[in-house]
């Protein structure tokens, strides 16, 4: 069984005062895109992690199968949310897909081809993540044997980062095809981009949707 954490809970600081999950992207917000890709991916179970903002944005998940967890300490950074995620995710779990609100490209067939190459993965690799011609993106999975030292983590290299660096020979590098995994956003100008490159998508009639 595997557990996606989806992390909600950060302030933003470089969106000029705005909270980019908020942001409004193809007819929704990224952290709505996000938690409503994962769901799709067939994932097992989803967890996601609020902080900043969390009365703004808990409402947003509402009627979606989805468990809300807060992390108090969200001004502490990410390895804080990956903890209270894991704390919130039911007993049992094979392993944790941690995902990234600010991701609004990611697809749930490219999660689902993550988890695929997870349940087939060689064995040795129990770390994977997502790749775009060699260059690293996310999300990130990690088997449930580092779970512990997931949690107890701290600082700078705290959390997923931490045991990508400790472990490269654990490391699996999942190619989606697409660079849907090295996009993000981090600024007002990131936004901008994301919206002039890929702002538009065609419904079936084939009018433009927003």
């Amino acid at each position: 069984m595997m557990t996606a954490i989806v992390l909600a809970a950060g302030q933003s600081t470089r969106m000029g005062g705005q909270n980019k999950l908020l942001l409004p992207f193809r007819g929704t917000t990224l952290i709505e895109r996000m938690v409503d890709a994962v769901i799709a991916s067939g994932v097992e179970s989803t967890v996601a992690v609020l902080g900043h903002d969390a009365d703004r944005v808990r409402p947003l998940l509402e009627n979606r199968p989805v468990t809300v967890a807060e992390n108090p300490a969200y001004e502490e950074g990410m390895a804080g949310s990956i903890r209270a995620g894991l704390r919130a995710a039911p007993a049992g779990c094979d392993g944790y897909m941690i995902c990234l609100t600010d991701m609004p490209l990611l697809e749930a067939q490219d999660l689902a081809r993550l988890l695929a190459a997870f349940s087939g993965r060689p064995a040795g690799k129990d770390i994977l993540l997502a790749s775009h011609q060699g260059r690293r993106g996310n999300p990130v999975l990690f088997a449930a044997r580092y779970r512990e030292e997931v949690a107890q983590a701290r600082g700078p290299i705290g959390g997923c980062k931490g045991i990508v660096q400790r472990y490269p020979e654990q490391v699996l590098a999942v190619e989606l095809g697409n660079d849907h995994a090295v996009w993000d956003i981090d600024t007002p100008e990131d936004y901008q981009r994301l919206l002039a490159l890929h702002g538009q998508q065609r419904a079936a009639g084939g009018e433009s949707l927003p």
